[in-house]
């Protein structure tokens, strides 16, 4: 394996030790090809690598891949911590900061839909808050068209949603 790439898995693990939620393929994407680290081709290498190698988990939707730090990768990271040089650990830091909220908000509203038992479909979604479910909501459709319509409309209407269930319920 080349030095370059493992710097690469390093300032993966290195983003994900530093947040206390999961980050999307998206937004690791973002910060890497947006700093001219690698190609996008060799970010996701890396990424099919650590997964594989057991140092992040990966939590795939229709729509999301989340990535999750594991323990594994959390030794990793603080073994070899240093190999990141303080400049890259800085762009890190900053990005991480600047962004936390718009970061962690995006992940905090999950949706997703699979077939049921019959010819419907299953749409789970949710908003999770301090790593628990503020509201885990499924519903059953008679077609895949309105489970994935469902599932998108989640990310832009779940506060609405939220608002309102909880309105009528209290």
């Amino acid at each position: 394996m080349s030095e370059p790439f493992t710097l690469y898995k390093l300032i993966i693990l290195y983003m994900l030790d530093k947040v206390d939620f999961p980050l999307t393929n998206a937004q690791i994407s973002g910060f890497i090809l947006d700093k001219g680290y690698t190609t996008y081709f060799k970010l996701q290498q890396a990424l099919s690598e650590l997964t594989e190698s057991g140092f992040i988990r990966e939590e795939a939707t229709h729509s999301r891949t989340f990535y999750h730090l594991t323990e594994e990768g959390e030794e990793t990271i603080h073994f070899f911590r240093n190999k990141i040089s303080d400049a890259i650990q800085k762009d890190i830091d900053e990005f991480l900061k600047e962004k936390n909220y718009e970061l962690k908000n995006e992940v905090s509203v999950k949706s997703d839909y699979f077939p049921g038992s019959g010819m419907e479909f299953t749409v789970r979604c949710q908003v999770i808050e301090n790593n628990q479910p503020l509201i885990d909501l499924t519903l059953t459709v008679p077609s895949e068209a309105e489970a994935e319509t469902i599932s998108n409309n989640w990310s832009k209407k779940n506060q609405e949603i939220y608002a309102l269930i909880m309105q009528n319920l209290l």
